[in-house]
């Protein structure tokens, strides 16, 4: 009398995956997250340290804002840059993006 209707039976349990799987996977995820993200911006983090702590009087540098600027001061926390003739600004050492050759800002006025 089953033609028409299919007998229905149970579905049958998946198996389930080990728990090393798991931990391999979890991990390699670390590891890949770590090699992809984390480590290189650590890396630009210390070389803009390194950027900062190495900031002299007459270094040409370019701002987070995109301002030029020649370094006239410099303090703990702060460095004065002079953008134009007369014209002083104080910024964070943060906000310092870049230094520049010697010469860059003559160049490109």
């Amino acid at each position: 009398m089953d033609f028409f209707i299919s007998a229905a039976y149970a579905q049958e349990a998946t198996p389930q995956q080990s728990v090393t799987f798991n931990l391999i996977f979890i991990g390699g995820m670390f590891v890949l997250f770590y090699f992809i993200l984390w480590r290189p911006q650590s890396k630009r983090a210390k070389e803009h340290r390194e950027l900062v702590s190495s900031l002299t009087k007459g270094d040409e540098v370019l701002t987070s804002g995109g301002l030029l600027g020649k370094v006239t001061k410099v303090s703990d926390d702060y460095v004065t840059l002079q953008v134009a003739e007369g014209v002083e600004l104080s910024l964070q050492k943060a906000s310092i993006a870049a230094a520049l050759p010697k010469g860059t800002i003559k160049s490109i006025q």
